[in-house]
Order: structure tokens, then sequence, then C-alpha cells
């Protein structure tokens, strides 16, 4: 009946100007008939059919009701317009006649009949009379016929014309006819003397004329209460024609007849129950199917459905106003599936319609159809839940989740230790450590989350494993092969209600990675050999995503550990900063980000933060390339546009390497900020590949960004140089040095993260730890997307009192005064245990900036942790180690230098070099003499060579 009631509503919904009976109109199928109902439910009403219809019976109703009226209407004016006019006449006549026997009967009239002048005695009292009668004229004359009176003095004297003989004879009359006034209605009356002889005729005339213009003063009221008539008869007859409009939906004559037609088909040709229930739980229509499914007696139209004998269930539903969809219900022996819906969005009546359609033969199959789609439901569920973390124990406790309670009511997993550690899995039959639990109460008689599981040898979980296979074991009751692994448990498990296992392998690339443990209990019915297939469908594409879970544990596990070992370990020491560092790896996967801390000489620190785009094992290992590169060329003493220049044409070499190997990512987009910090000065220069720029926070509280020319990222191969800006800082200032991630993430945007920096940043001073601790506080996210290193330095001033400079000119004698100069320095700061190295070193560099350098020449002392000597001049050309013969003079002036001095290098700057030596302030680190001093800085100041 579904089909035939969605075709029935489609034609109480049809489209305005078609027939609901067309040819083309389909009844459809259930399908058709639900969609008409959720269109109902959603309150989509379509319009019918427009109410005035050129086909609609209510339009042709009201033709006809209109017609009518104007008929009745046309002929009520018509007859009183005749009826007023023949009552005018009749008054005129009776009128006249009253008028001519009054003046007829008159007192004096004879006596002024028979006077010498008649006219002159009756003219005033005729024309007195007729305004008082209202007549047109009172004519008298004698028997001879002339005129004695009359209201045209002009006709007095005439001889009057008229049908006068029968009033002659003394009988009054009354004609109408045309005399001297025109046609007029004439009544005349005898004059008698007193012997009854007629002496003389009284003629009273009223014209036609103004009987008609009496009619037509009446005339105007009579046409405006017919309009008024027509207009009330007319809208009466639309209101009456729209109430049909409505009742009929503005259907024709020839769709009433086949709505009909169709309408006695669904009461005894449809094959399916329709039941029309009224608002206060009254059936009133049931078609003959209805009645054969449900038994109802023959007078059950107009009675309530409590008290037609139905299922409880059954009457409830129908006597409600809850819409159902295919829903069960028992009727005898027979399984009805019920369908209810509202008639409110197609009628003003609060009514519902009822189907029935007997499934009884259809349930068995509709039940295994319902349980297929339940099924593929979950399974698709599952495609989306699990495997979504990319956490090996995460995807099982989804496992265990999604299974629960719509396959299983318990669901154990069980993986092995590899697994969980990211490893590849060893051989079936190892030990399994339980990862998740789900469907059971904290006091369940399972093996807890996190125990190490051994399968004894027999037991069904020892066989699945080593076999590798799936099982279903219906009744845990019956059987005992299961039960060894722990009697005791097996007992409390029995007792918590559960009857049934199945065990299915989690396999991935031919590989076991553990098992899952589906239990039912309670009324669950016992697993069967098709739950077993569903469960390893289920297990299957579990196992795909603890596999990758798996897989990127280990990758990530790897990532870790190589950017662990690349990232520095600890601080180097120097006097120049203070630093406190910060790094938080992202969480969806090692980043590139790095930092560090590079000691210069010269009381110089080098600080250094990078990003590297993408994640995993290649940013790391790209991450640790870098790092070491700008290590290497931070020995080389660049200055920090130098070294970006640098780092990035090796990036640039690097990418075109790459390209001629496997497919790997570039290094391009990868960013780099270095600072250099000079404590003796307190300028800082800065020099950035694309990287944001540095803050400072100033000892007052201020804070700014040390804005460096823009650059762009390294490996971009755009050939621009790299710019460095310069500031000096007081004492006390803090250096910050970050990643994007720190600053930028989905929901802030650059700017605003900078000022969120700003504001952590800006207030009284701290340490470098505290201001590490707040700016993490306030700035990180609760989930960060994005690695975040943090980098803060506060600035150190070396003592004035510690540095010691000379300016020497360009002569061999100057060498000794400056040298003495120094070692007096020396023993001023308590040095003197390395003075005698001093002086060889500054003897060598001296007399080598005099002899092969430029001016001017500049020698500095530096006392920090260590002794820095500092030999400026204005050449470029920088000394090297060599291996001097025998025979040579010159060449072994570097080697005594590298004997005394701990580390020493030259530094260019745009004046020149400087070549610097640092020593350790140690007794212990004092060389043997194996000659006397003053005759080795005797022999080197005569010969004055390396």
């Amino acid at each position: 009946m579904s089909g035939f009631s969605g075709g029935f509503r489609r034609w109480l919904r049809r489209a305005p100007g078609r027939s609901a009976f067309s040819g083309g109109e389909s009844t459809g199928s259930g399908g058709g008939g639900r969609q008409d109902e959720r269109s109902a439910g959603a309150g989509d009403r379509q319009h019918v059919r427009p109410s005035w219809s050129t086909r609609s019976v209510a339009r042709e109703v009201f033709l006809l009701q209109l017609l009518l009226v104007v008929l009745l209407v046309a002929a009520a004016v018509v007859a009183f317009v005749v009826q007023t006019r023949r009552d005018t006449m009749t008054d005129a006549r009776h009128r006249t006649l009253a008028a001519a026997e009054s003046f007829a009967h008159s007192w004096g009239l004879q006596e002024a009949l028979n006077s010498n002048d008649p006219t002159a005695k009756l003219q005033p009292l005729a024309e007195a009379a007729r305004k008082a009668s209202g007549v047109d004229a009172l004519i008298v004359y004698k028997l001879d016929g002339i005129t004695l009176t009359h209201s045209d003095p002009r006709q007095i004297g005439k001889h009057v014309i008229g049908p006068y003989a029968e009033a002659a004879r003394g009988k009054p009359f009354t004609r109408t006819f045309e005399g001297a006034l025109g046609l007029s209605v004439i009544s005349a009356a005898p004059v008698k003397d007193s012997s009854g002889r007629v002496i003389a005729i009284v003629a009273a005339p009223v014209t036609v004329e103004k009987v008609q213009k009496s009619v037509n003063q009446q005339l105007p009221l009579f046409l405006g209460t017919a309009v008024a008539a027509l207009a009330l008869a007319g809208g009466g007859a639309g209101l009456v024609s729209r109430r049909l409009s409505r009742q009929t939906h503005g259907l024709g004559p020839v769709e009433m007849t086949r709505m009909y037609e169709h309408h006695d088909a669904v009461l005894h040709a449809v094959r399916e129950g329709v039941l029309i229930v009224g608002g206060g739980g009254r059936l009133l229509l049931a078609n003959d199917e209805a009645r054969r499914l449900l038994d109802l007696p023959a007078d059950a139209e107009g009675r309530r459905v409590d008290d037609l004998g139905l299922d409880r269930r059954t009457a409830e539903l129908m006597a409600s106003d809850r819409i159902a969809t295919d829903e069960v219900h028992l009727a005898q022996d027979r399984l009805l599936a019920v369908n209810k819906r509202s008639t409110t969005p197609y009628g003003a009546h609060q009514a519902s319609v009822v189907t029935l359609r007997d499934t009884t033969e259809l349930r068995w199959l509709s039940g295994r159809a319902e349980v297929a789609r339940e099924r593929l439901r979950l399974l698709y569920d599952a495609g989306g839940r699990i495997g979504a973390t990319l956490n090996v124990v995460r995807t099982a406790e989804e496992l265990a989740q999604v299974a629960v309670p719509r396959f299983a009511d318990i669901v154990t997993v069980e993986l092995q230790e590899p697994v969980l550690k990211g490893e590849e899995p060893s051989v079936a039959g190892s030990a399994l450590r339980r990862a998740a639990l789900a469907g059971l109460t904290p006091d369940h008689p399972l093996y807890p989350v996190g125990e190490l599981i051994t399968a004894a040898p027999g037991t069904p979980a020892a066989t699945s494993a080593d076999q590798v296979r799936s099982m279903v074991e219906p009744d845990l009751a019956g059987s005992t092969a299961w039960r060894p692994q722990d009697p005791e448990r097996a007992r409390r498990i029995l007792d918590h209600g559960v009857h049934s296992l199945a065990v299915v392998p989690l396999r991935a690339r031919g590989v076991v990675l553990g098992m899952v443990y589906f239990w039912r209990s309670g009324s669950s019915p016992p697993f069967d050999d098709e739950d077993l297939s569903f469960a390893e469908e289920l297990a299957g594409r579990a196992a795909v995503g603890i596999d990758n879970a798996r897989r990127y544990t280990r990758e990530r596990t790897m990532a870790m550990t190589l950017q662990r070992s690349l990232m520095p370990r600890g601080l180097p020491d120097q006097d120049a900063l203070d630093v406190a560092h910060r790094y938080l790896p992202a969480r969806a996967g090692v980043g590139g980000d790095w930092f560090d801390v590079i000691p210069l000489p010269g009381a110089r620190v080098a600080l250094v933060v990078g990003d590297v785009v993408g994640h995993g094992l290649h940013a790391a290992a790209t991450m640790g390339r870098l790092r070491i590169a700008v290590h290497n060329f931070s020995a080389l003493d660049l200055s920090p546009d130098e070294l970006l220049g640098h780092v990035d044409e090796l990036v640039t070499h690097i990418d075109v390497q790459d390209e001629d190997g496997e497919e790997v990512p570039a290094i391009t987009g990868a960013t780099c900020l270095y600072v250099i910090y000079d404590s003796v000065s307190g300028r800082v220069s800065v020099a950035t590949a694309g990287h944001l720029p540095p803050a400072v926070a100033y000892p007052d509280g201020r804070v700014e960004f040390l804005y460096s020319p823009v650059s762009p990222p390294l490996g971009l191969g755009t050939g621009l140089p790299f710019q460095t800006a310069e500031l000096s800082l007081p004492e006390g200032s803090r250096l910050v040095l970050y990643t994007d991630g720190l600053v930028e993430n989905r929901s802030r945007d650059l700017d605003a993260g900078l000022e969120a920096l700003r504001a952590a940043l800006a207030g009284p001073d701290r340490t470098p730890e505290d201001t590490c601790a707040t700016v993490m506080q306030s700035l990180l996210p609760a989930r960060s997307t994005d690695d975040v290193a943090l980098l803060v330095a506060r600035t150190r001033r070396l003592d004035p009192a510690h540095v010691a400079e000379w300016d020497v000119p360009r002569d061999p004698a100057a060498v000794g005064p400056v040298r003495n100069a120094c070692v007096r320095q020396l023993v001023d700061w308590g040095l003197e245990t390395v003075a005698f190295g001093t002086e060889l070193i500054l003897s060598e560099l001296i007399t080598n900036a005099i002899r092969h350098g430029a001016e001017p020449i500049h020698v500095r002392l530096l006392h920090t942790r260590t002794l820095i000597c500092e030999v400026s001049d204005g050449s470029s050309t920088s000394p090297h180690i060599r291996q001097a013969k025998d025979t040579d003079e010159e060449g072994r002036g570097l080697f005594l230098v590298a004997q005394f001095a701990e580390h020493w290098g030259t530094r260019y700057s745009p004046r020149g070099k400087t070549i610097w030596a640092a020593q350790v302030i140690a007794p212990d680190a004092l060389p043997s003499e194996e000659e006397p001093s003053e005759d080795l800085l005797n022999q080197w100041e005569q010969r004055g060579q390396w």
C-alpha cells in the first residue's frame, strides 16, 4: 500500500494545472511514499490547483450562481418598474375621479353656473381645488361643450373635445386620451341640479408625462437596490464557491469523477490496508484490506480504535500523534508493517493516515538484511574511527570501542611487545600484552590493561597464535580447552555471564601483530561462522591501522633519537651571556627546529635559531646538516651575513646533488637567524635568512623587535646578498630568539603572535629561565602542531678593567716596549703564571704584523676565564702554519704560538684582520722551559720572522 499511498499523496500535492489522475503519474514504491513522508515531515507543503481555474467545479458553480442572480435581479427590477407604473396610473385615476366628483358636488357650484359670468366665479374655485387635489386641471363645461374653467386660461371658452357623453348621461367615468394638455388620465363627473338633471360636467385630468416622471423619480432607488442585491448575492456566491474550491482542492468535474473512482479503488481494490483515524482516535475510514488484516467489524467506522479489539500497542499508535515508519505490529498471527503520517499538511482537519502491509513472510529476510546493513555501517564507522591517531595503543582502544556493543559485549586487544614499541613484530606465539579492553565494569574478571599474557599450551589462544588462524567458541561453558590458561579466572568469567568467544589474529603484511578477543554475555546470541567472518574483516581493517601506527611510531622514535643526537646536549661555558632555552617537538611529528650557542674568540658569542620545513626523519637530518654547517662556518669567525651566504650556497649545492639521486624533499624554505654578541663593546650583529626577527627586552621593561634587512630563506638560489643589522645593548638586556611555532598557529596569525610575545616579555626584569617559563606558558597552544624552539640570553659586559689595548707603530723597536707593557698588565691582573707564554705569543704576532702587515697595528688583551691576545693590522693577508725545513730561516713562529696557546685563529674585518690566541689561566697549563726566556725572546726579536 506504501506505493499507492505515495501516489495518493502526490495526487494531493500535484503541480498547478495538472490532473491528479493523468497517465504520467506513477504510483512508485514504498520508497516513494517515504520520500513524500519526509517532505511532509519537513513541512514542505505543495500548492494545489488555483481555486479559479477554468476547469474547476467551484468556478462553474460560481458562474452559474452569478448568472441566476443577475437574471433574478433584472426580472425583479422590471417587475418593480411595471408595478410602480401601474400603481401610479391607478392612483392618478382615483385622484382625478375624486377631484372631479368632489368639485362637482361642491356647494355653490349650481349658483355659479346659473350666474351671468360663471367663469369669473368658478375659475378661482377650480384653481384652488386643483392645487389642493394635485391634478393638472379642473375643467368645468356645460352640456354645450363650452369650457368654463381650465388651468390654461387660453382654453376657456373653447369647445371641449372628448368622450363626455357618458358623463352627460349622469355617470362618472375615467379615460386616458389625448386632450388639450396632451396624453392624460381624465376623470369626468356630472353636475346635477336638485331634480337630478345633468347641467354641467367637471373633468379632472392628470398628464401621463407627470405619472411617468413620478415613476422615474423612484427608478434610481430601484436600480441602487438592485445593484446592492446583485453585489450581495454575487459575494455570497463567491464565498460559497471559494469554500467549495478549498473542499475540492480546485478540481474539475472530470478530476472529481476520477478521484472518487480512485477512492473506490482504495477502498476495494488496493491490496494494502488504509485507515483514516480522526483527531479523537475515532476511525473515519477503512478499506477492505485493512478490515481483513485487522479483522474489523462491519460498523468499525465511526467507533474509537480502542473499541475495535486491536492489539494494545497498535491501538495506542493509531490513537496517538506519533509518526511511525515500518513499525512491526502483531495482529493475530500476522506481522504487519505499520506506517502512520498526519494529514495536517494536506487539510484543515486533524487526522492520520495509517497503512498496513503484511510482512510475515518477509520478516526473516528483512531481519537478515538489517543485520547486514548494521554490519556495513559498523565497518564504515570503523574505517573512520580506527587508526586516525597513528598511536598503537589508541588504535587498539578504538578497535575495542567501535565493536562494543554493536558486535560484541566485551572486546580485548593484545599486542606483541615489539609492536607496542614501534618495532617489527616477532614470530607468532610470543607473549602478548593487553593493550585495550572495552565493555566491562571496573570489577571485571579479565586480565587488566597492561598485563603481559603468555598463552598456555593447548589453549585456544595459543592455538590461534601459533597457527595464525581465527576460531569461534559458541559455548564457553561446555568447552574445556580454554580453561587451563587460568582455571580460577575462567570460572569468574563464566560467573560474569560470558558465554561465547571469537578469537581473531591481527594480521598485517602477512605478520601477526597481536590478537583480538570478542566476547558475548547475557542474552546476546552466541557467535557463529558468519560472525567470525565479520570479526576477521573488522580485525583486518584494525590491523592495517595498528601497523601504520607502529611504523609511524618507529619513524617518530628514530626521528626523535636522531634529533636529540643532533641537538645541543648542553650549553657551552662562556662569560658573555646568561642563556636559557626550551625545545618542544610537535605532536604531529618531529620537526626541523634547532638552536645553538657558539662561543667565539674575542669574548663574543653566536646565537643561532633555525627552522626546516616539514616533519620526520628528513627534517631532522636536514636540521643536523645545517647545524653542522653553521658550526663549521662559525669556526672561520665570519660576520653574520657572510656566514648565511655560505650556508645558503651550501644548501643550494645539496639540493642540486639530491636531484641527481633518489627523490627526497629539497631543503628549500629553511630559515636561519644568526646573532653575534660582543661582550666588550655590547654590540649585537644580526642577519636573517627568512627567519622571524629577534626580540630585545631592555632592563627598563621596553620590548622591541630587531628587524634586520629582509632576506630570503635558504636554498632559493636568488643570488641576493644577506645584510647585517647592528645595535648596542645595555647590560642586562635580554635577547629572545624563537621559531614560528611559538607565535603562529591556526587560531592566531603572525602579527597577533608577535604582540602576544611582546606582552609576555614586557614588565620587570626576569632571569632567562623565568622568561622562558613565562613565554611558553603565555603563548604555547594546548596542542602544538609545529616545533617550538626558544632561546633567551641576558647580556653581560666585560669589565673595562679586564681590557687592555695599545697602538703599535710599524717599527721593530716598538715590540719590546709593548711586550713589557703587556707583562705589567698581566702582573696587575695576577696572571704572572702565563706571562712567559704571553710574551712569546705577542712577540711573534706583533713582529709578523710589523713585517708583513699594514698600519694601523693594534694590540688588545682580554681577561676572561681565558687570556685572549689579539693583534690587528690593516692587511688582509693571513699567516698559516707550515712544516719548516732545517735550513729554513723562517716558518717556525706559528708552531710556538700553537704550543703556548690553547686556541688561535684569524678574524677578518673591513679594515684588515685580527690574529688571536687564547691561553688557559692555570699553573698546570704552562709549557716546560727548555731555554731561558730572555734568550729566546731576544732571538725572536732579532730575527723578527715566522
